[in-house]
């Protein structure tokens, strides 16, 4: 780690950057007491910029206290980013606009979503200090989101990516704390926005598609149950597989997890004929690349196309009204479906997602649902509530039959020759009776000992 020197006085740190290259840190004519505390502090700004890890908050204070010169000193050998003069102040704009630049390890879809929240950051705080943001900032922050009557969802996301942003602050020594922290960021599930796309409602909406493309995209969708457009787009005719009826779907979003970089789809027969009359489509034009290499889908091949105009006119179209969450929601409806027919791990295993996020946000309750179980007769000889009852009348009638009343059974008592056991009962009853009639000695359970008068 890092060593601390004595030249003559003058105290000194050093140790070896990532690169391999020796760094010193002079602290000048200090006491030994001081000098060993700011070792300590270097140590764990070495650990957290070779590891990646936060740094512990006292740390972070301790950065954010000390002196220009001190602060100058640590950012000249790369353990923490220069503080800004009263010339140059960071502001939250200037921060953030920083942090997305730097973000070259992220999707073009998540950069986007982060400048949104960028924006609306420095719509309000913008201007101000990045050190100067308080928890009364931010909730006024997410005030304004409000009032721009933003989904309650859409709120949420943008607190966390929020959250995000000054995680990234905290991490680099500019600030102690999040102001952002007690904003709630977790997507929650909302069944209002659940619609089950029903096989008549997709039936007019392809009849309505004006491309056989078109077609292709919405049955994807619907009953394929892929994500649109990311997956769409991603498709290829050599993870097509018509022969053994089987679809490799390549899936961008899910890439990052164990196992996730793609699934394998049954060719359902819904979206055969879709498929069939794509790749004939595809072969007629003659203009495909070489085997392995073209796409499913040749137009709208940008991931930030608006897909949902286009769709919102086909939806009009065949005079229906179009409902929430377009594409999700069909996804939906085929996870739905499947999961009435096949087990659970199976439909997780070809929409691609987990159990737990199916039954939050996926999974629906139709009428279908209510209209089969209110309609359904219960099979008695199949129900185990049903045998359970039927086995406990049964007990109950040989009970009956072989024990009588209790007035008889006290009759018969009192004749004598009822119960045989009786007498042996009565046997043990007797010696109780007895020792129940004895009196307690004097002297009690211990055995007596000879009284020993004390003397006054």
């Amino acid at each position: 780690m890092a060593s601390l020197s004595n030249d003559g006085g003058l105290r000194r740190i050093q140790f070896v950057d990532a690169s391999a290259k020796r760094r010193a840190i002079r602290l000048g004519r200090v006491s030994s007491k001081v000098a060993e505390a700011v070792l300590v502090k270097v140590e764990h700004l070495i650990t957290s910029k070779k590891t990646g890890s936060p740094l512990p908050s006292e740390v972070a204070t301790w950065l954010c206290e000390i002196d220009d010169a001190l602060r100058k000193k640590l950012a000249a050998v790369g353990l923490c980013e220069p503080r800004h003069t009263a010339d140059s102040v960071l502001t939250v704009a200037r921060f953030v606009d920083d942090y997305i630049t730097r973000r070259v390890d992220v999707k073009p879809r998540t950069l986007h979503l982060l400048k949104e929240t960028a924006i609306s950051l420095k719509e309000v705080l913008g201007t101000r200090s990045l050190t100067s943001i308080t928890p009364g900032d931010a909730d006024d922050w997410r005030l304004m989101l409000v009032s721009k009557r933003l989904g309650d969802n859409t709120i949420r996301r943008r607190c966390g990516r929020a959250k995000q942003f000054f995680k990234a602050a905290i991490r680099k020594g500019l600030i102690t704390s999040n102001p952002f922290a007690d904003l709630k960021g977790t997507v929650r599930a909302n069944p209002d926005k659940f619609y089950f796309v029903s096989r008549e409602e997709a039936e007019r909406v392809l009849s309505s598609c004006p491309t056989d493309e078109w077609r292709l995209l919405f049955a994807l969708s619907r009953f394929g149950g892929l994500r649109c457009p990311s997956e769409h787009l991603a498709l290829r005719w050599a993870d097509v597989d018509f022969e053994n009826g089987r679809i490799t779907v390549t899936s961008p979003k899910t890439e990052h997890h164990a196992g996730g970089a793609s699934r394998v789809v049954p060719m359902f027969p819904e979206l055969r004929p879709h498929l069939e009359a794509a790749f004939s489509e595809a072969e007629t034009r003659e203009r495909r690349p070489p085997a392995g290499t073209e796409f499913v889908i040749t137009t709208s091949r940008d991931s930030n196309v608006n897909l949902r105009t286009r769709f919102l006119k086909i939806i009009k179209r065949a005079g229906l009204n179009p409902w929430p969450k377009l594409f999700q929601n069909l996804r939906s409806t085929r996870e739905t479906e499947l999961a009435d027919e096949y087990p659970i791990q199976v439909v997780t295993a070809w929409i691609g997602n987990s159990t737990p996020v199916a039954a939050k946000h996926y999974l629906q309750v139709t009428d279908a649902h209510f209209k089969r179980a209110a309609s359904t007769k219960p099979d008695p000889s199949r129900s185990r509530h049903a045998r359970a009852v039927s086995k406990d009348s049964n007990s109950a009638a040989q009970e009956a039959a072989q024990h009588p009343s209790e007035g008889a059974s006290n009759a018969s008592q009192s004749g004598g020759s009822a119960h045989e056991k009786t007498p042996v009962l009565q046997g043990f009853a007797a010696p109780c009776e007895r020792v129940q009639s004895k009196q307690m000695p004097t002297e009690g359970l211990e055995p007596p000992r000879a009284f020993k008068p004390t003397r006054t």
